[in-house]
Order: structure tokens, then sequence, then C-alpha cells
């Protein structure tokens, strides 16, 4: 697994060079880590710069500590040090909607402050930011999902220390 996670980095439009840093999360329900893309601070220091698809208690703009096992891995992060104000949300659209009605929700949420990156077929990241009303946020979702256009999720922490999900029970 260690092995995946190799160094790479991007430039945003402006020019500044992102590091792609890894999170470890052998518990979670689809996959056993993610890599997110943050900007360096210096001091093992990173800014987010992705809304995270995955982990648990990280959000975009949060300044985390992460630090590489080995030089040729991608750095991992270990805490968050500044937290950014910003909440993650995902939202998980019925099968029978749209792509094009989906797009037209988030519009929607897109004009209460959210923002949002696709994820695998009908899944999103959202970023809500400092400016948006969670709660006008969160009952905006409740109505979708008692009409039956989605499901979704918050995502608080879900084991302190971590930002997995919870361990699946094992059977022996």
């Amino acid at each position: 697994m260690s092995a995946l996670r190799g160094r790479t980095a991007r430039r945003r439009s402006s020019g500044v060079r992102l590091a792609k840093l890894h999170v470890d999360l052998p518990y979670h329900w689809r996959a056993c880590g993610e890599y997110m893309w943050a900007l360096p601070l210096g001091d093992d220091l990173y800014e987010l710069h992705n809304v995270p698809f995955l982990a648990y208690g990280l959000n975009c703009g949060d300044v985390v500590r992460a630090t590489a096992d080995d030089p040729g891995l991608a750095p991992e992060i270990r805490r968050v040090v500044i937290p950014s104000g910003h909440r993650t949300l995902r939202i998980f659209f019925a099968d029978r909607l749209s792509q094009r009605r989906q797009l037209e929700l988030l519009q929607r949420l897109a004009r209460l402050s959210v923002g949002f990156e696709g994820g695998p077929s009908s899944s999103f990241a959202l970023d809500v930011t400092c400016e948006a009303d969670i709660y006008e946020v969160l009952d905006r979702l409740e109505q979708w999902r008692l009409r039956g256009w989605c499901e979704y999720e918050t995502c608080e922490p879900r084991i302190a220390g971590s930002f997995d999900d919870h361990p699946e029970e094992q059977i022996h």
C-alpha cells in the first residue's frame, strides 16, 4: 500500500506549487487512503486546497502537519493544526437523477456559499464555507433526502485522533 503513495506536485493557476499529501484510512468503507492537494507553508505545515472525498475531520483550508515516513513517500497528514472553519459534507445523489438535475441542485447550494468537487458517479464532496449557514445547508439537504433525491453525510471526526471511519467488527 505505501508503495502507491508516490510524490507528485501540481501548480495552481497562480503558479504556486502544491504538494500531494496522503491520509491513511485503513478502516474506511470505500478506500484505504486518500490523497489531497495542499500548499506547503514550511515546518511540515500545509494548507489543504481541496475538499476531502473520504477522510473525516479534515476540511478545505485547514492547516495540517504532515510528515513522510520515507523520503520517497508523500507526506502523511498527522493532525489539524489550525482549523479553517469550513465544514465538509458529502452528498450521494439517487441513480434516477440525471447529471443535469444533480448540477442544478448543486448550483442551488452554491448560492448558499457551498462549493463542490465531483466524486465517483453521483457523489460529491461539499465545501461549506465560513460564510455559509450550515443549518440552512443541512435543512436543504434533508428536504432533498426526504424527496428521495439523495443521501448525505456530515464529516466530523469518527474516531478521536484519526481521520478514518469506525472499524467494522472483525469476524474470526
